[in-house]
């Protein structure tokens, strides 16, 4: 059943977000230039909770073909772009999530300060 975030109880679980949640992203998706996408919407292993994460996949690539830069980083998020067979379809892809965004945030990387140094 689909339920807003405000109806979900404190024994129900979230699984994927929904159509509401997807248009905003759409709406936001559509006049970026630069698109970073860190981690799955849903539980994308599972079908049923996949449409919010195949979705954005999918306005990732459409972002990409009008010349957007697009990067997913992280191995969930790149799992789920290939299983939606949209790997060859956005900008960059990263299967190192957390450094991909320590990297964002301007941190020194140990692995590329190392090569800097040699």
């Amino acid at each position: 059943a689909i339920a807003k975030a405000s109806e979900i109880s404190g024994d129900w679980m979230g699984l994927d977000i929904g159509p509401e949640t997807i248009e905003t992203f759409a709406t936001e998706i559509e006049k970026s230039n630069t698109i970073v996408f860190n981690g799955p919407m849903g539980v994308f292993e599972m079908p049923n909770f996949a449409t919010g994460t195949v979705t954005v996949a999918q306005l990732l690539a459409k972002a990409t073909e009008r010349g957007a830069t697009t990067i997913v980083g992280g191995g969930d998020s790149v799992a789920a772009v290939n299983q939606a067979g949209l790997g060859d379809k956005v900008s960059h892809i990263s299967t190192g999530g957390g450094a991909s965004l320590e990297l964002l945030e301007g941190k020194e990387l140990p692995g590329v300060a190392a090569l800097t140094e040699a």
